[in-house]
């Protein structure tokens, strides 16, 4: 495995056509994990036509999916809204789940929303790699109001998680749902 992480990061929205300098390249240390830790490498890749039906095929735990939405309502939302951005979340070349970034106006936090691991590839820590790798991605959007998430009071798998990789819960509340903020 590379000794250097290397990342993508979102420079600026594009006006127009995407081009290089919508992108910045930066390179870190890649961790060493810890013991009873593996280090997996989960990438947020565009969803476009290539991965479109990838990310629609995504399912989630029978007892998950009161929590989270389907990929193609998900997928819906960023096409109908100009709000929310879809990205795949990919090990190798493979589509293993989804999420989506907005940018609040009101509070210019950058939320993440509609995070889904495939059933069949959870339990490998690739949702904890996937936030990591969004949150590393968009730090630049998020200089202002920082991150923030939401999910439901019951959903402690996501809880523990979130909690995980820094997130805290603020008390408030989106549609029923605790909101949890990060800053870095």
């Amino acid at each position: 495995m590379p000794s250097t992480n290397r990342q993508f990061h979102l420079a600026r929205l594009p006006d127009g056509p995407l081009t290089r300098d919508c992108f910045r390249l930066a390179e870190t240390a890649v961790p060493v994990p810890k013991d009873g830790e593996v280090l997996l490498r989960a990438r947020l890749m565009s969803v476009d036509a290539a991965n479109r039906g990838a990310v629609a095929a995504l399912t989630v735990a029978p007892e998950q999916s009161r929590f989270v939405a389907s990929p193609t309502h998900y997928l819906a939302l960023c096409a109908d809204e100009a709000l929310w951005r879809p990205l795949a979340v990919c090990e190798e070349d493979t589509v293993v789940g989804f999420l989506m970034w907005a940018i609040d106006e009101e509070d210019a936090s950058c939320w993440l929303g509609g995070i889904i691991i495939d059933a069949r590839h959870q339990g490998r820590g690739l949702g904890r790699s996937a936030v990591t790798a969004a949150l590393d991605l968009l730090a630049d959007r998020a200089t202002v109001g920082g991150f923030a998430l939401s999910y439901g009071p019951d959903n402690h798998r996501a809880a523990a998680l979130y909690r995980g990789v820094g997130f805290v819960e603020t008390g408030e509340q989106v549609d029923g749902e605790l909101v949890a903020r990060l800053r870095r």
